[in-house]
């Protein structure tokens, strides 16, 4: 019977595991190539998932606070605008810890050439930009202590101060004066002669590149002769994220229609995740055919290794020696194979990140990360790939753990 000090080493089981890549060469080598394009399938489709899912969220959360901010306002058949006195309300209300109203009326713009534009006209407080998360494509946003406006690409366009197609000076804008009013509007949409509200030339702080939003100068109303007198919707915000429940049900009993983008933010992590399941599926697959592909490589090894098997039994090696041997050369193929999956994984989608954003700029929008993996997945898929190689193993592993010296040597 072996006694204690003939069991095998670490260090010697890992040297030992490491005589099949020698010998076989090119069998290791397919196998771990196998095993790496099925890891790094899964890692390619998952990244893009949770890439898709970092730009929608992100274009709806640019901000924490326009997380737990709601947007509130009058049904529009209605007619009814918001008060001073239900902002005075509104702040009364128990977890809500900021209100900014905003009000909208048309507008018209000019430059030094004096043609003009009809526009419309947002006037808002100071933290109208941090809790609906807006923030302008060139500039920067409005500041009570910096007068000035910000302007959408659309009505630059309308303007004649840009074309469709010329996007990229934008940023030579900034600064340019225009001048403005603002045409206020009673609840029927009638103008008020007496309340029209003429500034002197602002400038452009900030340009807002969203081609889907309508020709719009957003300003604050320090920039005004007279202050707005009704807002067409108020931004509330909770204390915190526990009370956006609390804060919009009470909303809602005061008659307003409530528009809370964590709502959004829910549903588009809800079908996020779902595409993402889905991209996983597919790569799983693939890690499966490979698995196989592992499993297989395994077992002819075994095959191949019964009279060796037989060689170490009889010389001293006990089952477990010969069984840790095989889970070790089971376990460094996979961990090979999940580097090489990993790799090939970065690689790829880092790859396709430089060509989108390179293609993206050159057509006027802005460099963006398609491909994005969380650090705790690779460090899963590197485990996974290692179970993956020991359960290959565990079978051959088996085999050959029982195998006697006689019965090796009878089937040579």
């Amino acid at each position: 019977m072996p006694t204690e000090q003939h069991r095998l080493k670490l260090h010697e089981l890992f040297r030992l595991s490491l005589r099949t890549f020698r010998v076989k060469p090119t069998r290791a080598i397919l196998t771990i190539a196998g095993m790496a394009a099925g890891i790094g399938a899964v890692l390619f489709l998952v990244s893009l998932g949770y890439g898709l899912q970092f730009i929608l969220i992100g274009k709806l959360v640019t901000t924490e606070d326009s997380l737990i901010t709601m947007e509130i306002s009058y049904p529009t058949e209605s007619n009814a605008v918001i008060k001073q006195q239900q902002l005075d309300e509104l702040k009364k209300v128990p977890d809500v810890a900021e209100i900014s109203p905003v009000a909208e009326f048309p507008g018209e713009i000019k430059d030094e050439r004096g043609s003009g534009i009809l526009v419309y006209t947002r006037i808002v407080e100071d933290g109208y930009f941090r809790l609906t998360g807006t923030t302008p494509d060139v500039g920067g946003p409005l500041s009570a202590g910096s007068p000035g406006l910000v302007i959408s690409q659309q009505a630059l366009i309308a303007s004649n101060l840009i074309t469709a197609d010329s996007t990229p000076v934008l940023k030579n804008l900034i600064g340019k004066p225009l001048s403005l009013k603002v045409f206020y509007q009673d609840s029927s949409g009638t103008n008020a002669p007496d309340d029209i509200s003429a500034t002197g030339e602002l400038p452009i702080v900030g340009i807002i590149s969203d081609e889907t939003m309508p020709p719009t100068v957003i300003i604050m109303p320090g920039v005004l002769s007279k202050g707005p007198q009704s807002y067409s919707k108020v931004l509330v915000k909770a204390k915190d994220i526990d009370s956006v429940e609390a804060v919009r049900d009470k909303m809602i009993g005061l008659g307003f229609l409530v528009s809370a983008r964590i709502d959004l933010v829910n549903q588009a992590k809800k079908i996020m995740n779902a595409i993402t399941i889905v991209l996983g599926v597919f790569g799983i697959t693939a890690l499966i055919v490979s698995a196989i592909g592992m499993f297989n490589t395994m077992i002819v090894g075994f095959l191949e290794r019964i009279y060796e098997v037989g060689i170490l039994k009889s010389i001293g090696a006990t089952d477990s020696d010969v069984r840790n041997l095989f889970l070790m050369e089971a376990m460094m193929m996979g961990l090979f194979g999940g580097i090489g999956g990993v790799a090939l994984g970065l690689i790829g989608g880092q790859l396709l990140n430089v060509v989108i954003s390179t293609i993206a700029v050159r057509l006027g929008g802005k460099a963006f990360q398609l491909f994005l993996t969380p650090m705790w997945f690779i460090l899963l898929v590197l485990g996974l790939s290692i179970l993956i190689g020991l359960a290959s193993g565990f079978w051959p592993a088996r085999r050959a753990a029982g195998l006697s010296p006689k019965e090796a040597f009878t089937k040579r």
